[in-house]
């Protein structure tokens, strides 16, 4: 079991540490997407089990669901389930809410040090459905995901890992423009999918479609010499990107108008870059802050590994960081980021529906998780059944194991497991 918010941390090396907290990350804050609110509404009974289980790995005696407060159906419907020791908090319809370091601040009033873990402040911070999958005590052969935008019918779907996106986009209706691109994971922390035949991870939550022309497409197309090109000459030093950064208001070092500014002055790059290790790469900056629709989230990526390369750290004191009085007023709300990401036109709604999908084939990528790539235990050939272990990850090292998510046999092992039903 991974984490399945996206970040793909294997749950057991989380889960070896001791905490005071254990927090249930519910927010859900990207845009059209709703996997995590329908999984807490039908399946609230397997996610508290799984809860309870980290709870007593963690030593943790309390715990803290946080749900955002417009969900009052969820919370009706979770609350008289709770466990001793576990309570809601009800989080603001804001973006990102979902950002582990936001979420502990919220639930705690700590603010976790730059560089820092939730554990440095005594909290463990678990995904809806991870916490599931860990309720449900067996191997994970499938994933939830919401498929939206222009589809014919926007869902939350229960799929087999490996199975690909041009399949679960069918499930959704099919897309309702002659063409389009697919945003994986969300609209803001998103990547472009290669192609229908992309398999679908342990850790994709949602897949976006969208017509080409839309300009968050464009957006994400953008290489980056013109980036950098355009960057360099537009930026008029507004401040906006830095005054609106969620982890500047948090108090964090991280400046994304001086990353802008290094573009063009150079001789004090290394000051104005040290900053950038501590970008949560939300996409605010890009996406929603900058009025000429710059990129500072991708000059500040591309800056981190200039600063790893010089070593380059924060000299400030932990203790010392505290959250802008502005923090509150800053936080962006959801439906004023959907206009401004143009996406208020689709049908922001995702309802589950477990109705089995059987692909004739998937394809389990090796590397699915934080860490080492899991080494195959099969061979081409081999007849395998859903939930077997198929690949393992290397002695001593950080991973996952993978397994089956049909029974077949494996067509194929390369940089990935290929099973045909």
């Amino acid at each position: 079991m991974v984490g399945a918010g996206g970040a793909g941390f294997p749950a057991a090396a989380k889960l070896r540490a001791k905490a005071e907290v254990v927090i249930v990350n519910g927010a859900e804050c990207e845009p059209l997407l709703h996997k995590d609110k329908e999984l807490m509404l039908h399946h609230g009974a397997e996610m508290l089990r799984g809860l309870r289980a980290a709870m007593e790995r963690a030593g943790a005696r309390q715990a803290v669901v946080g749900i955002k407060g417009k969900y009052e159906a969820v919370i009706q419907a979770i609350t008289p389930q709770l466990p001793a020791g576990v309570r809601v908090f009800p989080l603001s319809d804001t973006y990102p809410a979902g950002d582990e370091f936001l979420l502990v601040y919220d639930v705690t009033g700590r603010v976790i040090p730059p560089g820092g873990l939730p554990l440095d402040v005594g909290a463990v911070v678990l995904n809806v459905e991870t916490l599931v999958n860990i309720g449900r005590n067996r191997p994970v052969t499938h994933k939830y995901l919401t498929v939206a935008g222009a589809v014919k019918e926007p869902v939350t779907l229960r799929v087999p890992v490996g199975i690909s996106l041009g399949e679960v986009i069918q499930a959704a209706g099919g897309a309702t423009v002659p063409v389009c691109d697919v945003l994986m994971g969300g609209a803001m922390m998103g990547r472009l999918a290669c192609g229908p035949e992309e398999p679908i991870l342990k850790t994709t939550g949602g897949a976006i479609v969208l017509p080409r022309d839309h300009g968050l497409i464009t957006r994400y197309r953008l290489p980056w010499s013109a980036i950098y090109r355009i960057g360099k000459s537009a930026c008029d030093q507004c401040v906006f990107c830095t005054e609106l950064c969620p982890r500047f208001l948090l108090g964090h070092p991280i400046e994304p108008h001086l990353a802008m500014r290094a573009l063009m002055f150079a001789p004090e790059k290394d000051r104005m870059i040290a900053g950038t290790l501590y970008c949560c790469e939300c996409n605010l900056c890009s996406l929603f802050s900058c009025p000429e629709n710059l990129d500072p989230k991708n000059v500040c990526v591309h800056d981190k590994v200039l600063a790893r390369e010089k070593d380059l750290k924060w000299q400030g004191d932990p203790n010392g960081v505290r959250p802008s009085s502005m923090f509150p007023a800053r936080r962006i709300p959801i439906h004023r980021l959907m206009q401004r990401l143009g996406l208020q036109s689709f049908r922001n709604v995702g309802p589950l529906e477990d109705r089995p999908l059987k692909p004739k084939r998937v394809v389990l990528p090796l590397q699915q998780h934080a860490g080492a790539p899991a080494a195959p235990v099969v061979r081409a050939g081999e007849r395998v059944k859903e939930g077997q272990l198929i690949a393992a990850p290397p002695e001593g090292k950080l991973g996952a194991n993978i397994h089956a998510s049909i029974s077949g046999r494996v067509s194929k092992v390369d940089g990935a497991i290929t099973i045909e039903a």
